[in-house]
């Protein structure tokens, strides 16, 4: 399952775009390196954008990186520390957006770095839930 989620979170920070706009648009490199720029101007354009392109701006940057914060506790025990999991979410992150900056593969913009932190941070948060949770339940079932 998490292979699959790699392959689908590669065709989305790297193909999606070129494929549904064609190949020209990878002639031009783009990118935004001003924090917030993105997101602000997302919000104030909501109406002309249109919902499903905000959301799939500012929440999926958010929901795709998710499964990071959650599942890299999960699989490595050297993850399980807020600090080593929130970090490596940012350099995924990061190589992500300089892939798509050098190969000129969708945008490479700052604020996906932010809102892919924040999914990371929103993973973590999950996995501390889920792991309390479990011990509780453990805990419980002892005499």
């Amino acid at each position: 399952m998490f292979a699959a989620y790699i392959l689908l979170l590669i065709y989305f920070l790297f193909f999606a775009e070129w494929y549904h706009h064609g190949v020209g648009i990878r002639d031009a490199r783009r990118y935004n390196f001003i924090p917030f720029a993105e997101i602000r101007r997302f919000i104030a354009a909501r109406d002309s954008l249109g919902f499903d392109a905000v959301f799939l701006n500012l929440a999926g940057n958010i929901i795709g990186f998710v499964p990071i914060g959650f599942i890299l506790p999960v699989i490595d025990r050297k993850f399980t520390g807020f600090f080593s999991t929130v970090a490596s979410g940012v350099v995924l992150s990061a190589a992500v957006e300089g892939i798509q900056f050098l190969f000129k593969l969708g945008i490479c913009d700052v604020d996906d770095l932010i809102l892919n932190t924040c999914g990371t941070v929103i993973g973590y948060i999950f996995f501390i839930i889920m792991r309390k949770a479990r011990r509780d339940r453990i805990y419980a079932k002892r005499p």
